[in-house]
Order: C-alpha cells, then structure tokens, then sequence
C-alpha cells in the first residue's frame, strides 16, 4: 500500500508519549480509512478478508455477504489480506470516547478491549419499566428520564417513598417505581417493584448510582421499611447503573420485603398494600 509522500506526513503522527502503551502510528486519515469494513463501516479485525481484485472486510460481513465481495461481485474465498493486519500492528489510535474525556492513545489491537470497559464511555438508561434503548452521558440521561419517562426528581439525601398497592396479590405484571435523588451534586436512582422469587412474591428496594462502580463506593445508603411496632432495615453500597437493572435484583442486593410481612407492616384488612420506605445516602471519609 503505498501512499505519496505528501499525504503519508499528514497521515501519520507519532502519539503523545505515556498515553497507553508502544509508540506507534497515529492515523488520522488514509490508513485508518482502508481499515474501516466497506459494509459494516466498522474497523477490522483478524482475520481480514480479501477478493482476488484486493478488496477487503470483515470476518463477520463475509459471512453476511454469502461469500461474494459487495465492491466487485467475484467469490471471496479464503483469502488473508496479511499485509493489512500487519499494518495495523504497528497503528495507535485515540479512543472512541476521546470527545467525552478519554485522551489516551492504544496500540490498534488493544482499542477495542479498552473501549469495552473506559470509564468514559456512554450508560444505558437506567429506566427498568421498558426496555429502553437510549444510551448517553449522566446528565443526557437525567433529562432523558425526566422527560420521556416521567421519573420524579428529588433534591435531597434523604428521601420518604411510600407505595400503594390496591391488590397485593397480583405480582405478575410488575410495578416499577424509579425516582432519581440528586445528592452530593450526584444523581441516585431509586427502584422499588414486586416480583416473584422462586414462588414467593416479593417486594424489593434497591439504590443505584449513576456513574462508574468506583464511584458508587464512596456513598452509602439505609432503606427502612415498618409497621406495627417492627421494622426492616438495610444498609449497602449503591450499584453502579453499569450493572442492569436485573443483575442488580437478581443478585438481592436490596431491602427485600415478603408478602406476608408487607401485608403485616399495612395493617388493616391485608387486601391493600401501603408501605412507607424512608431511605438515607451518605458519603465515606
């Protein structure tokens, strides 16, 4: 692959020194470009495929093109383009997330796991109630649940959330309940439902952080639940929003309430379920 020589120094930029590993080269155009898959547009990997005429993609669009090079039409068959993976060896390149914060550069086949688990990278949203696509920065997502899901919105580290069930009985079609606490100049996502675990319906409360795990172990929360002179009482760490909502409740990580004793801590008739949760967020030395 050759290029002239005036667009090889505009191309190719030797990286700034610490910013993740080996000094190699920063492509910022032709290169990087003949490593984009021409159909999923996404950079390649080993191995890279090739036709006979030379045009190349992606282990996983060779597959998806039946064999046959979307650029030319001739059968691909199982050719390696060698030359290219070599090349990509000797590339560094930026994060995806370099505009959201991360200006580290990584060997090219190193960017990828990086990107997997950068701290900078976008969250999903946190809403449990649906399955909701929208991913994006923490205070993209706050206005996201303030405004598409209408999620309540509390200043405050100390909160009072009392849940009303007309028939306790019905845990079948869950009740998600999601309020979202800004504390400490941080935000803190409140989840309360019903479920069945195992064959036992249960009730359970839950905080999550929305940011980064390391983050999140710097608060701490309490969740009190009572009635009739008892009360439940729980004290954790909140879950970071990385963890999904299920992973979060299926790992029991939370205040969690059996019918029965919600249905004591209601008094009455038992044939409505009023639970008051008081909760308190805190942050360690």
């Amino acid at each position: 692959m050759a290029m002239a020589k005036s667009e090889t120094a505009g191309a190719l930029n030797k990286p700034t020194p610490g910013l993740g590993g080996k000094h190699g080269l920063y492509s910022t155009n032709g290169v990087h470009e003949l490593l984009e898959c021409p159909v999923c547009t996404s950079l390649m990997y080993p191995p890279i495929h090739q036709c006979p005429n030379g045009h190349t993609l992606c282990s996983d669009c060779k597959v998806r093109v039946q064999n046959c090079c979307p650029t030319c039409r001739y059968e691909l068959g199982n050719i390696r383009c060698l030359a290219l993976e070599k090349v990509a060896e000797s590339l560094e390149l930026p994060c995806i997330y370099q505009s959201l914060g991360c200006h580290d550069i990584f060997p090219y086949y190193s960017k990828l796991k990086h990107e997997q688990h950068c701290r900078f990278r976008l969250y999903n949203c946190p809403y449990a109630g649906s399955e909701c696509s929208v991913t994006g920065d923490i205070p993209t997502l706050v206005n996201h649940l303030k405004d598409d899901h209408k999620v309540d919105m509390h200043d405050g580290c100390t909160f009072n959330h009392r849940y009303v069930k007309s028939n306790p009985h019905e845990v079948e079609n869950a009740t998600w309940m999601l309020t979202v606490f800004n504390c400490f100049g941080r935000q803190f996502c409140l989840h309360f439902e019903a479920f069945q675990m195992g064959m036992a319906p249960v009730y359970m409360a839950f905080l999550r952080f929305m940011g980064d795990d390391t983050e999140a172990k710097k608060f701490s929360y309490s969740l009190e639940v009572g009635g009739n002179g008892r009360k439940l009482i729980w004290q954790g760490i909140p879950r970071s929003i990385r963890d999904s909502h299920r992973k979060v409740r299926d790992s029991q990580d939370g205040l969690i309430i059996q019918r029965n004793m919600a249905l004591y801590f209601s008094g009455g008739d038992r044939q409505e379920l009023k639970l008051r949760i008081t909760g308190r967020i805190w942050k360690e030395e």
